[in-house]
C-alpha cells in the first residue's frame, strides 16, 4: 500500500512523505504507482526548480519513500504558491484513495 502522509503546522501544509508500493500491478506496469510518482516529482520541480526554494527533499530507495519538506520564511507570493500546489495534491490523492482504497492511504499529520 502507498502511504501519503502530509505534515502541517496549524493551517500550513509543511510538507508530505509518500513511500511504500500500491500493488496492483507488476512493477512498471502498475498505473497507481505512476500517478503517485509524476504527482511527486511534479511538486517537487515546482518547488524547487520552478520556484528555487531549496525544499529538503530526501529518497530512500530501501523503504520506497521521498519527503519534502518546505523551508520557512519564504514570503507571501511563494508561501501562497506552495500552499496551493500542496493542497491540489491532497486532494488528488485524496481522489485517488476513492478510486484505489485497497492501495493508497492520505493522512495529515500535525506537527
Amino acid at each position: 500500500m502507498i502511504e501519503v502522509t502530509f505534515t502541517s503546522e496549524g493551517s500550513r501544509i509543511t510538507g508530505f512523505e509518500v513511500k511504500g508500493h500500491s500493488g496492483l500491478a507488476p512493477a512498471g506496469e502498475d498505473i497507481l504507482c505512476a500517478a503517485v510518482t509524476s504527482a511527486v516529482r511534479l511538486a517537487e520541480c515546482a518547488v524547487n526548480d520552478v520556484l528555487g526554494l531549496e525544499a529538503a527533499v530526501k529518497v530512500r530507495e530501501k523503504d520506497a519513500s521521498i519527503s519534502l519538506k518546505l523551508p520557512g520564511g519564504l514570503g507571501q507570493t511563494n508561501e501562497s504558491t506552495c500552499q496551493t500546489l500542496l493542497t491540489a495534491m491532497m486532494v488528488y490523492f485524496a481522489d485517488l484513495h476513492e478510486e484505489y482504497p485497497d492501495h493508497i492511504i492520505v493522512l495529515d499529520m500535525e506537527v
